[in-house]
């Protein structure tokens, strides 16, 4: 961030995660927040003293609000505005244009990308199913563990009445399934305990993962892309540990134990996370060459027990996401054959030296 954005005003408008310009009477840029400059992808040195029109041009109905703003002192608000940038695809946003008198400043414009909007409703209507078929699902498991174990114990008493060792196979076929399903009800009710964060190198966890992978899938290849200036995260170790590999081994499971993965980090800024803003995020993405998530299945692939393979449980990405939810974090995925990513954001707080070198 610029020397004048620090001093300037209006700075605590750099915490917002709308995108905010201030315009003088002139209808020029006088400040710019960092959302602003993400969303015009222009910096602020680059804005100051610049006509609006330059930047978003003339969308239907806003100059006019512009002026009647500034004459009238009337506060507008235009929905669906086409704004086009030279050489940018076209943006379609809302924008809120309300008279200030501060600071050489006299309009303020707050611009709120429509697509990110849907984005956040499908988000959060989405977490909220997801959150009632956990429900769901975990209230089941409850239910269920209880009796597996009477069937079990049962079938242990009934194998030591029994002398014929054709007839015990059987009762170790009930036993044996019965642990199966007491192992799955315990991943079912696992995914809640209580963390127990500490500082964590983000770099130590992914090594850990892939030394984990290597032992698993000898043929698959873990490639490193890390930014290493990356700070510490607060989180759970262990749940983390165990986010990241469910879906690395989802991956070489998918490809079936040949082909490459990417774990790349990056540092991501200005982003909300479970509707709160971050100046700062890490970005972590599992990226694979296997054939790609089935489409019928794209959309439910973090629902219980969906799985893109015959024998497999559908817990291991429900659990990523759970565990990822628990850090105040998202994961999403992309996938097409040849390639399939999953994004993890986690907040981030950046320490004295990583500012220092950014």
């Amino acid at each position: 961030m610029s020397a004048y954005a620090s001093n300037h005003p209006f700075s605590g408008l750099d915490l917002l995660s709308s995108a905010v310009v201030l315009l003088d009477a002139e209808l020029v840029i006088r400040h710019a927040n960092p959302a602003a400059e993400n969303l015009f992808e222009v910096s602020l040195r680059q804005l100051l003293g610049r006509p609006l029109a330059k930047l978003v041009g003339e969308p239907v109905g806003l100059p006019a609000a512009l002026n009647n703003a500034l004459k009238n002192n009337w506060s507008y608000t235009g929905h669906n505005l086409n704004i086009a940038q030279r050489g940018a695809e076209p943006q379609h946003v809302d924008c809120t244009v309300t008279p200030i008198e501060a600071a050489g400043s006299s309009l303020l414009l707050e611009f709120r990308p429509i697509d990110q909007q849907l984005k956040a409703a499908r988000e959060e209507q989405l977490a909220q199913q997801q959150q009632a078929s956990r429900d769901l699902v975990r209230n089941l498991a409850h239910e269920i563990k209880n009796p597996l174990g009477g069937i079990r114990g049962s079938a242990q008493l009934l194998e030591r009445e029994l002398l014929s060792a054709h007839l015990r196979e059987y009762t170790q076929v009930i036993i044996k399934e019965a642990d199966r399903l007491q192992d799955l009800m315990q991943r079912l009710l696992s995914s809640h305990r209580t963390m127990q964060p500490s500082q964590v190198t983000i770099h130590e966890i992914l090594e850990r993962v892939r030394r984990l992978i290597h032992a698993e899938f000898p043929g698959v290849r873990v490639r490193r892309d890390y930014d290493t200036s990356l700070p510490d995260i607060t989180g759970d170790r262990e749940q983390l540990i165990q986010a990241i590999l469910n879906i690395a081994r989802n991956a070489a499971q998918a490809m079936k134990g040949h082909g490459e993965i990417v774990f790349r980090t990056r540092a991501a800024r200005q982003v909300t996370l479970v509707k709160r803003h971050h100046r700062l995020a890490l970005e972590l993405q599992v990226i694979d060459n296997g054939p790609g998530i089935p489409e019928e299945i794209r959309d439910r692939i973090f629902y219980p027990l969906v799985s893109g393979r015959e024998h497999g449980s559908g817990l291991g990405l429900t659990l990523a996401q759970s565990f990822v939810q628990q850090h105040g974090g998202t994961i999403e995925v992309r996938s097409h054959p040849g390639e399939t990513c999953f994004s993890l954001i986690l907040p981030l707080t950046p320490n004295r030296k990583y500012k220092e070198e950014q």
